[in-house]
């Protein structure tokens, strides 16, 4: 089974990130790995390198909201390599698969919350994300506030729909009267800088990025990175590449 997190699922992670512990992917001892410890894969010419515990950038706690997975492909096939993260899933034990997301789906998806500033550098208005029949609210209204507010730079207070329990999943939870803010809005600068890009790898080219997945960590304690291999210029299948990991929190 393959899905795609919704934005409310990965909403709420977000506000519960500051208290979870992190989790990294190791190498089973079933990989191959190279000197360095980073597990590899090889097949029709392709070599996959995959590194589970090496994000460092901002947010440095990025591991509470999606899995982080820095990858490295080198093209020996003689073929060019379409990349595109629909070919990339991290695939559990429990045989769930979880997808790769574009650095922008996660603002597309309503997590571009708190913060000074976003990818362009422009300046990002505090917003919140509730959770209701009629899709994401935002945290502010004009005319009157009413309900719970917070102040923050923009002089006035700004409304709070967690406070009314018809939309608020966390009511009565440690969630229901304040926010967690991430320095940066979603996706962070180094998120975007250092994600794998999308496009067509020529023969003898290679490319390093990151992946980031949905979380792992709620059910899985073991996951398989799976990358199809995809003739860009076919649309042909090729191969696989696969790596298992453990989860470790």
């Amino acid at each position: 089974m393959r899905t795609r997190a919704s934005w409310p699922v990965l909403a709420a992670l977000l506000f519960a990130a500051g208290c979870m512990t992190q989790t990294t992917l190791q190498p089973l001892p079933a990989a191959q790995t190279t000197q360095g410890g980073a597990a590899l894969a090889e097949a029709e010419g392709v070599r996959l390198v995959a590194d589970g515990d090496a994000w460092k950038g901002s947010p440095s706690n990025l591991e509470n909201i999606v899995t982080p997975v820095q990858v490295r492909l080198e093209n020996q096939s003689g073929r060019p390599l379409r990349l595109e993260y629909e070919h990339f899933v991290l695939e559990g034990a429990s045989r769930f698969q979880y997808a790769a997301l574009s650095p922008f789906e996660l603002r597309e998806e309503g997590l571009a919350v708190g913060g000074s500033g976003d990818a362009s550098g422009n300046v990002a208005l505090n917003i919140g994300v509730g959770v209701g029949t009629g899709g994401p609210w935002p945290a502010w209204r004009a005319g009157p506030f009413v309900g719970s507010h917070a102040w923050g730079p923009w002089g006035r207070g700004w409304y709070d729909p967690f406070y009314d329990p018809w939309y608020d999943p966390f009511y009565g939870g440690p969630y229901a009267r304040g926010y967690w803010n991430p320095p940066e809005p979603l996706p962070t600068r180094d998120m975007v800088r250092l994600a794998l890009p999308e496009g067509t790898l020529q023969p003898g080219d290679s490319v390093t990025g990151f992946l980031y997945f949905q979380d792992v960590s709620e059910r899985e304690g073991s996951v398989t990175l799976q990358a199809r291999l995809v003739d860009a210029r076919t649309g042909e299948q090729f191969g696989t590449l696969s790596i298992p990991f453990g989860v470790r929190s």
